[in-house]
């Protein structure tokens, strides 16, 4: 078998689904005994650490306050979303408001409620 270029892989894990890339990612880490884990940066030491990381918040939760006139668009965005089933994001589409993501990052955050803004729902970032 050929070996694929670092280039190759890359293309293969784009045409994949976050589903499918899950699934590869807790295979490969049953394979090899590994794990995906962010790697965690040490907090700078000093009296001045707890001041910056009580102003900056770095976790976010997304909230879906309501679904709006296309709650089957909805529903789809919170199934790419989320590793939820079909009955799972209804439900939590017809029980907003609800939390879709909870302690993720900024940016993922915004993304994530751009998608459902789009999609037609009602969003709070907190």
């Amino acid at each position: 078998m050929a070996k694929l270029s670092q280039d190759d892989l890359l293309a293969q894990f784009e045409e994949m689904t976050l589903i499918e890339l899950s699934e590869f990612v807790k295979a490969f880490e049953e394979k090899f005994d590994v794990t995906a884990a962010a790697a965690v940066a040490a907090a700078p030491a000093g009296p001045a650490a707890p001041a910056e990381q009580a102003e900056e918040k770095d976790e976010f939760d997304v909230i879906l306050t309501g679904a709006g006139d296309k709650k089957i668009q909805v529903i789809k965005v919170v199934r790419e979303l989320t590793s939820l089933g079909l009955k799972e994001a209804k439900d939590l589409v017809d029980g907003a408001p609800k939390p879709v993501l909870e302690k993720v990052a900024k940016d993922a955050a915004e993304k994530a409620a751009e998608s459902l803004k789009g999609a037609g729902a009602s969003v709070e970032v907190k």
